[in-house]
């Protein structure tokens, strides 16, 4: 099965904390609808720049793709 990586990109002073606690939801959703997900997380693109993400199987993606509107998506290794 691929894995999906999900993510949301934050820009400004704020992305940090504004990632790590869309990380969080991000986690309560997967759970409330029981979906099997590898991971979340944040990462730092550049100066001012985090993103959130969450890694889920590929059948899982949609779901989490139509109901949370990530701004992009990518295959996880």
């Amino acid at each position: 099965m691929r894995k999906i990586k999900l993510i949301w990109d934050f820009r400004g002073p704020d992305a940090k904390g504004i990632a790590e606690h869309h990380k969080i939801h991000l986690g309560e959703f997967a759970a409330r609808e029981k979906l099997s997900f590898y991971e979340t997380g944040v990462e730092d693109g550049d100066v001012n720049h985090w993103m959130a993400f969450v890694v889920v199987e590929e059948v899982n993606m949609k779901l989490l793709r139509d109901a949370l509107r990530p701004h992009r998506g990518v295959l996880a290794e």
